[in-house]
């Protein structure tokens, strides 16, 4: 309901909660529900490139501003104009990154690498993050008017654990996309075996439940997930006991 109530803004989103919770399966339901669905949807992961990649990766470059630049260069923020550019791991960004970006938010605008001159941007930004912005604020690793620029709508992914309700129905809607994918017929044997999957904590949250239930489909091909097709950590989840207890329990 926040998600749907907040994509009718252009207000700046700040999605955070544990690897796995499904941020940016928000992000993405933010923009396909607001003015903006169809517009791109552009995701740059701030965690997986260098400090000077990632700026030409966000502004782009103008040819001969750096050896390998042979050509200009389109950035995210301009590829993104008219919809909505998606900053995954937003606190691994470097601060002198933090400061151009909070520059581009503030006067919505960029200068690619190489130039001086300014070029207009219009793109929704949606920021994710799996560490506590918060924190990194006071240890003065994340620029702390940059924080407060991105949360003006925040919303926390709950850990899986958390909402334990959420698993018979995601694993039911697992079972029928990866049933239809793979051409199979594999269903939830009892509610026994639903118990022990909701008692697990599942620490890589929805993502980790999905794998676990496209690894059933791949495995079973048909018929019932029993107890025996069980991986031995859910046993050890719920009795509490060694690795070699819970397969003896298998």
């Amino acid at each position: 309901e926040l998600t749907r109530r907040v994509a009718a803004s252009s207000a700046t989103v700040l999605l955070t909660g544990e690897t796995g919770t499904g941020k940016e399966l928000v992000a993405r339901a933010v923009h396909e529900l607001s003015p903006r669905a169809s517009g791109p949807f552009v995701r740059v992961n701030c965690g997986a490139l260098s400090e000077s990649l990632l700026e030409s990766e966000l502004f782009g470059h103008m040819k001969g501003s750096f050896t390998g630049a042979v050509a200009n260069r389109t950035g995210r923020f301009q590829a993104a104009d008219g919809g909505t550019l998606f900053l995954d791991e937003i606190g691994e960004m470097s601060p002198d990154l933090q400061v151009k970006l909070l520059r581009a938010l503030q006067y919505q605008q960029i200068e690619p690498v190489g130039s001086v001159k300014p070029i207009e941007i219009d793109a929704r930004i949606i920021a994710a993050t799996n560490i506590e912005l918060e924190q990194a604020v006071l240890d003065r690793r994340f620029r702390e008017d940059l924080y407060y620029r991105l949360n003006v709508i925040p919303i926390v992914m709950p850990a899986l654990r958390d909402r334990r309700g959420d698993i018979p129905l995601l694993v039911s809607h697992f079972l029928r996309i990866f049933n239809e994918e793979k051409k199979c017929d594999v269903a939830m044997s009892s509610e026994e075996v639903m118990n022990i999957l909701m008692a697990y904590d599942w620490p890589g949250n929805v993502r980790e439940l999905e794998n676990f239930v496209q690894r059933m489909v791949i495995l079973k091909n048909q018929g019932a997930i029993d107890l025996k097709d069980l991986p031995p950590k859910f046993f050890v989840s719920r009795q509490g006991g060694s690795l070699s207890e819970a397969r003896a329990l298998q």
